[in-house]
């Protein structure tokens, strides 16, 4: 994996679903607005390119396909979203913020009997976050909070599967530089202090 070599910043959340790591993607890049900065907030999968839209329905169980099939489409949709807006963003030293990154299809493919050096090894020519935080929510929790806001439930959306999951993200710090795993049980807007102090000190910024 690359280290990023432009002048702008990249930061990707991550968690499981239901964790809250979209409401604190949209709370840092309103922060990093209101302190002057130039910031572009994407997600993963994207819903442009076709890979995307392929993921897409296997998340929502409408199609069924192989687990190596799937991390090939993720490959694809990841290649296509740095190419045309990731890179180009951080050249223009703006920041970047993405909600879910290689990291979930990290956690998410060893859950489905896939294995993390593989799968690391096929991601490594794409660039890594100069920051990256992984919030620690309680499966039951996120699947409460799935419920809650009406959500239909998702392919990986189970207790026992996100356990799994859970599993692989708790390692991640330990093979990857600059990811923080964040207590995401408190309150909102205490976890979005924590992210600030983090972005304070890591990025300067």
């Amino acid at each position: 994996m690359i280290k990023n070599p432009y002048l702008g910043k990249f930061i990707a959340f991550e968690g499981l679903d239901g964790s809250g790591q979209s409401t604190q993607a949209n709370l840092l890049k309103d922060f990093l607005v209101s302190e002057g900065f130039k910031v572009i907030l994407t997600k993963e999968p994207t819903k442009d390119s076709q890979a995307g839209k392929e993921i897409r329905q296997v998340l929502d169980k409408n199609t069924l396909v192989e687990p190596v099939y799937l991390q090939e489409l993720f490959i694809q949709d990841r290649k296509e979203h740095l190419e045309n807006l990731i890179i180009p963003v951080l050249q223009q030293n703006n920041i970047v913020i993405s909600d879910r990154y290689f990291f979930s299809t990290f956690a998410y493919g060893v859950s489905d009997g896939l294995d993390l050096a593989w799968l690391m090894e096929l991601n490594s020519a794409f660039l890594v976050p100069d920051l990256t935080f992984i919030l620690k929510v309680r499966p039951e929790i996120c699947l409460e909070r799935i419920k809650k806001r009406g959500s239909a439930q998702t392919l990986f959306e189970e207790t026992q599967k996100l356990e799994k999951v859970w599993q692989t993200y708790a390692i991640l710090p330990n093979h990857i530089k600059n990811v923080y795993i964040i207590g995401g049980e408190r309150p909102i807007n205490e976890i979005a202090e924590e992210m600030k102090s983090h972005v304070h000190l890591k990025l300067n910024l």
